[in-house]
């Protein structure tokens, strides 16, 4: 089952559309985000909310679901 979501570059304001397999992680939907705009993905992180979303967790196990808006975000530890 596809979930479509929209991921908010938090920088910007601009967004990008993704579909997603229920397997797909968060490192993937980070990946996919720094990579469309052209930033280093090490770098971000995604926050659902008021929540970070962090490395291998699958889209199910995060919590996201079909039409959420998440945000990419730089990493506020630091990243790489």
């Amino acid at each position: 089952m596809t979930t479509r979501i929209k991921v908010k570059n938090a920088e910007t304001g601009a967004s990008v559309d993704m579909d997603l397999e229920q397997d797909n992680t968060v490192e993937e939907i980070i990946e996919s985000a720094a990579s469309y705009w052209e930033k280093p993905a090490g770098a971000y992180v995604i926050r659902k909310g008021k929540q970070v979303l962090r490395g291998q967790a699958t889209i199910m196990d995060a919590g996201i679901l079909s039409e959420d808006v998440l945000e990419l975000i730089p990493d506020p530890e630091g990243g790489q």
